[in-house]
């Protein structure tokens, strides 16, 4: 049985109090999220349940359903990419019992030292860490991370300065060179 079109107020109402604000929230997503692997996904996917909501209910601040919608897509997205996929071994008969890697001290140790050096990107003000990461983690270039956050090349290199010095800071008040 095939779904009857909506009304015409209804896709007008979708055209004026919607739609116009789907690039505002994809710049708004890429600045807040730059983890996020497909923005246009998110905008999309809230787009759509606004849509939903509206057909369900009056909706009385559509930007804000809509800036919330995307947000909580975004914050599901981000943790699902933290959920660590384990791969089952298929032939386990060839595998040595020892193990010639760094011992279980040198691995809480490195353990340690990886989640300081978390703590202190984390200190960082938002727009410091987000160059930070993007450079660092990410290996974009400055002129790739300007052109994603809207930022001069000049800003770029001197929040990479500024957010190492900050973690190197920060490390040395915890005893890491």
């Amino acid at each position: 049985m095939p779904v009857p079109p909506p009304p015409a107020d209804f896709i007008r109402w979708f055209s004026a109090e919607v739609q116009p604000h789907a690039g505002e929230l994809r710049a708004w997503l890429q600045g807040k999220f730059p983890l996020l692997s497909d923005p246009d996904d998110l905008v999309q996917e809230a787009l759509a349940r606004v849509w939903r909501e509206r057909q369900a209910r009056p909706v009385p601040s559509p930007k804000a359903l809509l800036f919330t919608t995307a947000r909580n897509l975004a914050y599901d997205q981000l943790r699902r990419h933290q959920i660590i996929q384990i791969e089952p071994i298929a032939e386990t008969d060839g595998l040595s019992v020892l193990e010639d890697g760094p011992s279980a001290a040198d691995t809480t140790a490195r353990n340690q030292e990886l989640e300081l050096l978390t703590q202190a990107i984390q200190s960082l003000p938002e727009r410091c860490r987000q160059v930070l990461t993007l450079r660092k983690i990410y290996g974009l270039s400055q002129r790739e991370i300007a052109a994603q956050l809207g930022i001069s090349e000049h800003t770029v290199e001197a929040q990479v300065g500024n957010g190492m010095r900050r973690c190197s800071a920060f490390l040395a008040l915890r005893g890491l060179p």
